[in-house]
C-alpha cells in the first residue's frame, strides 16, 4: 500500500473516531450542575451496591471524584470523554472533565464510570491545585479491581488513590483510565 493511501486512510478513520465520539459523546455529560451532582451521587449508590469496600473505602476517602459517565469509541484512534463532581465531605465541591485518547488495534463504543477516591491530603490539594491531573503522573493512583478491592482494609490503605470503574456497557476491546486527563471545568446551574 503507498504511503498516500496508507496516510488517507489514516486520515478517514481518524474522521470516523471523531465523529462518532461527537455523536455519542453528547451522552456523556449533563447539562447543567444540578444534573451532574444528582447523577454522580446515583452512580455513587450504584458503586456502593455492587462493591462494599468501595463503600468502607470511602469512610476515609479525604476526597471523593465521581465520573457517572464515561463514553468510549474507537476505530484505531480512539477517545473518551465524561464530566464528574468532586465532593468534600459530603458536599459538591468543583466540576471535571475526564478525556483520554488513544490509537493502536482497538474498535468499539463503551460507556461506564469511575470513581477516584482520594485518600490523602496530598492528592486533594493536587486535583485542587493543578490546571489538569493525568493519571499516571502526580499522586499515585491504583485501580481497584475485585481481587485488590476485597483486600482492601484501613490498615492496609497506602497508596494516595484508588479508582473503581464501574456500570460498563457497550463493546469495546480494553478498558484503562491511565492516560486519562482530569481538569477542571465551570458548570451552569
Amino acid at each position: 500500500m503507498s504511503t498516500i493511501r496508507r496516510n488517507a486512510l489514516k486520515m478517514i478513520l481518524a474522521t470516523a473516531t471523531s465523529l462518532s465520539l461527537g455523536m455519542i459523546g453528547t451522552t456523556a455529560f449533563a447539562a447543567t450542575a444540578e444534573d451532574l451532582n444528582k447523577d454522580a451521587a446515583q452512580a455513587l449508590q450504584t458503586l456502593y451496591k455492587t462493591n462494599p469496600t468501595a463503600e468502607a473505602l470511602s469512610k476515609n476517602a479525604r476526597a471523593i471524584l465521581v465520573f457517572p459517565k464515561i463514553v468510549k469509541a474507537g476505530l484505531i484512534f480512539g477517545g473518551s470523554y465524561g464530566e464528574g463532581v468532586l465532593t468534600k465531605g459530603g458536599a459538591f465541591n468543583g466540576y471535571f472533565n475526564s478525556v483520554s485518547a488513544s490509537w493502536g488495534w482497538q474498535a468499539g463504543a463503551e460507556s461506564y464510570g469511575y470513581v477516584v477516591f482520594l485518600m490523602s491530603p496530598k492528592a486533594v490539594k493536587y486535583i485542587e491545585d493543578t490546571k489538569g491531573w493525568e493519571i499516571g503522573v502526580g499522586p499515585t493512583v491504583v485501580v481497584a479491581n475485585e481481587g485488590l478491592a476485597k483486600n482492601l482494609s484501613s490498615s492496609t490503605l497506602k497508596d494516595d488513590a484508588y479508582a473503581f470503574i464501574f456500570d460498563q456497557s457497550g463493546l469495546m476491546a480494553s478498558l484503562s483510565i491511565e492516560g486519562t486527563k482530569i481538569s477542571r471545568i465551570k458548570k451552569a446551574k
